[in-house]
């Protein structure tokens, strides 16, 4: 050390941390302070982030419970932002105990320290940034005259689905199907302009947007269903197939988060393996004008989703800052 740099007060031994106080977001204050319109604005902002290599986000590392469920952490950081670190817990049987299947906690440090800045549910924000970059896809690609949509799967991500769309397209209808109809029903009550149906082929048909939210390891819906000019998201994850028909995205335009969706299963998408990343296009290139979004109205394209750290990070920052500026949320002593 040379003699003109400054000299810690104390020797490092003699330091404690102490009590620190740290914001609490609870599931509902996340999702009071969590606008919807600056969720998909920001989304966008990230993955042109992404792209532009200003976001760290590395492989997420997974814990496996053998026949109970895993557990991920999924880290994430850009200047101007908080430390971002989530871990999701995803566990099927909770269902049959009344918990979500996918439980989540995020933690935020502060990047000029290390400490923590905030502890928040995560269960709410894994739903919805989920929902949030479908939807934005939707947003970027589909046909501005779209009109009618369809979602398939009246689970979490079908409900969010089914009140993110509205915001992006000036939509009439709104067909949920469900392995379930009484499910379907449930959800669509929920939206003046969404219509339960048990005729999934016809809705997809008649559709301009068709969301798929489901578990299902297989694919939930026919490639000759899909008309010229659909735009088709997918974001349920059930390798080694999925439910995705795999033509779609060898025979269309494909859209990703980032590449890694071409990796092998878990790091990427089931339905999309064996396929070179140079057939597809990142949302990130296309927010930034590199590459090209939708070429014709009668092209059909198609998004699928992995899920990423950069969308916890932007949804768990926007809460922060928003409950911060307004004095919300809890204190705990750290």
């Amino acid at each position: 050390m040379s003699a003109v740099e400054k000299q810690p007060a104390k020797a490092a031994f003699e330091i404690k941390k102490g009590i620190w106080q740290v914001m609490t977001l609870s599931e509902s204050d996340v999702e009071k302070y969590l606008d919807l319109h600056e969720l998909l604005d920001g989304l966008e902002d990230g993955f042109r982030g992404l792209e532009l290599g200003e976001v760290q986000s590395p492989h997420r590392p997974q814990l496996s419970i053998p026949g109970k469920g895993f557990s991920l952490a999924m880290p994430a950081w850009r200047r101007g932002m908080q430390m971002t670190v989530k871990i999701v817990n995803v566990f099927d049987r909770n269902l049959d105990v009344d918990l979500p299947n996918h439980l989540a906690l995020i933690n935020l440090f502060d990047p000029d320290s290390g400490a923590v800045s905030c502890v928040m549910d995560g269960t709410y924000i894994t739903a919805i940034r989920t929902a949030a970059s479908s939807v934005l896809s939707a947003r970027m690609l589909s046909r501005s005259g779209s009109r009618i949509a369809t979602v398939i799967g009246a689970g979490v991500q079908g409900r969010e689905h089914l009140r993110l769309l509205p915001l992006i397209r000036d939509l009439e209808r709104i067909h949920v199907c469900s392995l379930r109809y009484d499910d379907a029903e449930k959800l669509a009550a929920r939206s003046e302009i969404a219509r339960a149906t048990a005729n999934v082929e016809a809705a997809v048909r008649e559709s301009d947007i068709v969301c798929l939210a489901t578990h299902s390891p297989a694919p939930v819906i026919r490639p000759e269903w899909v008309k010229r000019g659909t735009h088709v998201s997918s974001v349920g994850y059930s390798p080694p197939n999925g439910e995705l028909p795999k033509e779609l995205p060898r025979e269309h335009r494909l859209f990703v988060e980032t590449l890694d969706a071409l990796q092998p299963a878990p790091v990427g998408c089931a339905e999309l393996a064996g396929l070179d990343a140079s057939v597809a296009t990142s949302l990130g290139a296309v927010a930034l004008g590199r590459k090209p979004g939708r070429l014709r109205d009668d092209e059909i394209t198609v998004y699928k989703a992995m899920g990423i750290a950069m969308e916890d990070m932007v949804a768990a920052n926007l809460a922060y800052q928003r409950a911060k500026r307004e004095g919300g949320g809890g204190l705990m002593a750290w």
